[in-house]
């Protein structure tokens, strides 16, 4: 046999060594984006005690020092407080955009009382989503549940840590249940967060940005609010939204989203009376931006879309769905009212980047 051959069949038995260990790592966990570990499926149940064993280590404190103005504009330092998670072993942290937005300087402290400065690798406000990232190496990290909101059942049992009241002494724990999935809540900034995990484990302030995991020590949510006129009513962000979104930043330092253009309102039956609108349901157009795929597609404030392709939009939350679901660069197809005219035109995606 020629030196050729053997040549050959070396890297022929290399290459198969190298996908049977590559199916290895993945299975049942896969790393995404070279630093995230996400699970197929739920983990074995743990004690209370064994939780707490792993999920401790890769819980963080997250301090912020900003500065703000008076009216004669002279500076006032403040500080604010939250948790992040540990994802993987070289210091990549998640925590929520509002718990970093406008800081000037990051503290983490992990469990074992260690500080250090931290950069923010990047931030999605539309998630309340960031990663910061701490210069250490061999740090505990946890793995995250692949779409929580089907693999979790409502009564099922979470837990909640994190840095409650910015209380000494590590994080605190509460226990509870999944009270409902796919809840949508407006925040203060205005901004609207879907797919959400609502919970009776109690959140507090400071909470924000901890993990929500399950019985297994995996984390199904991310702490990001709570309701105030209410009791034991919180909510977390689903592994749906987090998983992507961590990635993009961690990978980009952003996140691009496919963009149209448009503000719009859902049609109702009040709005449309108030226009004489003659669509019954839909997105109403009430901006557009000058020089966006809207705009070049012809469309103006007072249209109202009704179709995407062969998508029914009935309402505002049905179009951003319909758009986000597609790429930068997709052309659609838009059926929408001009008065009692029902037009349509296309339009090519641009992009969108938080």
């Amino acid at each position: 046999m020629s030196k050729l051959k053997y040549i050959l069949i070396a890297v022929v038995l290399l290459a198969a060594v190298g996908l049977i260990v590559g199916s290895a790592v993945r299975n049942p966990a896969s790393m995404a984006a070279g630093y995230l570990t996400v699970d197929e499926e739920v983990g074995p149940v743990l004690s209370t005690q064994e939780l707490a064993a792993r999920v401790a280590p890769a819980v963080v404190s997250i301090v912020t020092e900003s500065v703000s103005y008076n009216w004669f504009w002279q500076p006032i330092p403040q500080t604010g407080a939250g948790s992040g998670i540990i994802v993987s072993p070289d210091g990549y942290i998640v925590t929520n955009d509002h718990v970093v937005e406008n800081a000037n300087k990051v503290t983490v402290t992990l469990s074992d009382g260690r500080t250090f400065d931290a950069t923010i690798v990047g931030a999605d406000a539309q998630t309340d989503l960031a990663v910061v990232k701490i210069d250490a190496t061999d740090l505990g990290y946890l793995h995250f549940l692949k779409d929580s909101l089907k693999q979790l059942s409502v009564l099922d049992s979470v837990v909640a840590v994190g840095n409650a009241l910015a209380l000494p002494g590590g994080p605190t724990w509460t226990l509870g249940v999944v009270s409902n999935l796919g809840r949508s809540i407006q925040v203060d900034t205005g901004v609207v967060l879907n797919d959400l995990i609502q919970t009776d484990a109690a959140i507090n302030s400071g909470n924000s940005g901890g993990p929500l995991v399950n019985m297994a020590g995996q984390v199904v949510g991310i702490n990001v609010a709570i309701a105030s006129n209410a009791e034991n009513i919180g909510f977390a962000i689903s592994t749906d939204t987090a998983i992507p979104i961590i990635q993009a930043l961690i990978s980009r330092g952003k996140v691009v989203r496919p963009w149209l253009g448009v503000q719009v309102t859902t049609v109702t039956s009040t709005i449309r009376r108030y226009y004489n609108l003659s669509a019954t349901a839909g997105a109403l157009v009430t901006s557009v931006t000058l020089g966006s795929p809207a705009y070049e597609a012809g469309l103006r404030a007072g249209d109202v879309i009704v179709r995407i392709d062969s998508q029914v939009i009935n309402t505002a939350q049905d179009l951003s769905a319909a758009i986000g679901s597609r790429q930068v660069g997709d052309r659609v197809e838009i059926t929408y009212y001009r008065g009692s005219a029902q037009k349509m035109t296309n339009a090519t995606l641009g992009e969108s980047a938080s």
